[in-house]
Order: structure tokens, then C-alpha cells, then sequence
């Protein structure tokens, strides 16, 4: 039998990563798509970035807030289910036991360990409530903070994320001389940030790389086709 030391690979999404996969996809997306439909339309670069601005605030805004609604969503829920179990506890105990010895049985223990956990673990309230939280429905307890965490991680995310086609409209005398480099240095980013986003999840890198530059290019793209329509 071998002795070399099995070191588990799995990777366990963070919330932090989470977060940021979020405003990052749409930061990078958004403003890229919103930029180069006004180089279309023949808008001059202080109104691009101007309505560039704008709409960084605005999305990082809704983004976070939403984020920071899904958090308390979640606690809100985790909450209710708490009470609810609480109260199934105190006054039907004989039927969380039973499902308790359920959980078990689909675990493949016999009946009189079954019976025994069961009962160990009814002399603890507080324990055997968490179980059936965690066991029964399914339900982690979230942290308090995470809602405002979320709110701001995705925030400022988008902020990051935003500013990347942007930027080159600064350096630039013509929208479309703006665009041209903005394209290039946010299909890059786009690039880098859909191979790091894949390798993370346990894609295949290179597959979500192209998946994600593809997106925002065609999002881009059309905005200004259509953009030029309406000239």
C-alpha cells in the first residue's frame, strides 16, 4: 500500500470569487457594449465618457444592491426555516425524531444506532435544531455580514470591471480612435478574465476564455451596428 499523501483538488468557490465573477462579468460587459454603441452613433469622447461614468455608477449601484437584497434573502430565509424547526422541536419532538432516524437509515445505519444517536442528540436543543437544518432542508447558517459584504464586493467589482474599456477614451481625440483601443485592451481582459473564471470553477480555461471574449464582443458589436442604424 502506498504511502504518498492524498491531497484533495476539489475547489470550493469562495464568496469572495463569487462576487466578483459577478460584477466583473457585467463590468466588463455593460460599458464596453454602452461605449462602443455611442462611438457608433458618432458621439463625441466627452459624451462617451460622461455616459460612461454614469453608467458605472448607476450599475455598480443596482449590482450591489441586488447582491446585498440576495444576501438578506438568504438570511431572512435561513431565519424562518430556524423558527420554524424550533418550533417543530418543542411541540412535535417524537417527529423530528423520526425524521432524524430517516436521515439516518438513508445513511445506512442500523436501527439501534439510529435510536441511540437519536436520543444523544435530543438532550441538546441547540444541536439537534442545527441538524436538522443542515441535514433536513439542506440550509447553512449565513453570516450576518455577508449582505453588505456582497453589496460591496460586486460593487466595486463592476467599478474595476467598468473602467477597463473606458479608460482609452481618455487618451484618445475621436470616439471611434477610443473604441479601437478600448476592443483591443477589453477583449484581452475579457481573455484573461474567462480563462482565470473557468480554471477557478474546473472548466476548461481556454473554453470559457473564448466563451466570455466572445460574449462581450458580440454584446459590443451589435450596440454598434444598430447604434450607426439610427445615425
Amino acid at each position: 500500500m502506498s504511502n504518498t499523501p492524498h491531497n484533495e483538488t476539489h475547489f470550493r468557490s469562495s464568496e469572495l470569487v463569487t462576487d466578483i465573477v459577478i460584477g466583473m462579468s457585467d463590468g466588463l460587459t455593460v460599458p464596453f457594449a454602452l461605449a462602443a454603441g455611442l462611438s457608433g452613433a458618432g458621439i463625441g469622447t466627452h459624451t462617451v465618457i460622461t455616459a460612461g461614468f454614469a453608467e458605472i455608477v448607476a450599475g455598480s449601484i443596482a449590482m450591489g444592491l441586488g447582491g446585498y437584497l440576495a444576501g438578506k434573502t438568504e438570511i431572512d430565509h435561513y431565519n424562518s426555516e430556524l423558527q420554524r424547526e424550533e418550533w417543530e422541536v418543542d411541540n412535535v419532538p417524537e417527529k423530528e425524531k423520526q425524521e432524524v432516524k430517516e436521515i439516518f437509515a438513508d445513511m445506512g445505519m442500523s436501527e439501534s444506532t439510529q435510536h441511540l444517536i437519536v436520543e444523544e442528540m435530543s438532550k441538546d436543543k441547540a444541536k439537534w435544531v442545527d441538524f436538522m437544518m443542515r441535514y433536513e432542508l439542506g440550509l447553512e447558517r449565513p453570516d450576518a455580514k455577508r449582505a453588505t459584504r456582497s453589496a460591496l464586493n460586486i460593487g466595486i467589482s463592476y467599478i474595476v470591471g467598468g473602467l477597463v474599456p473606458l479608460t482609452p477614451y481618455f487618451f484618445t481625440s475621436t470616439a471611434l480612435d477610443g473604441l479601437k483601443w478600448s476592443a483591443v485592451i477589453t477583449v484581452v481582459c475579457l481573455l484573461i478574465f474567462g480563462f482565470f473564471k473557468a480554471k477557478v470553477t474546473g472548466q476548461n480555461p481556454w473554453a470559457g476564455a473564448v466563451r466570455v471574449a466572445i460574449i462581450g464582443s458580440v454584446a459590443a458589436t451589435a450596440a454598434f451596428l444598430i447604434a450607426g442604424l439610427f445615425k
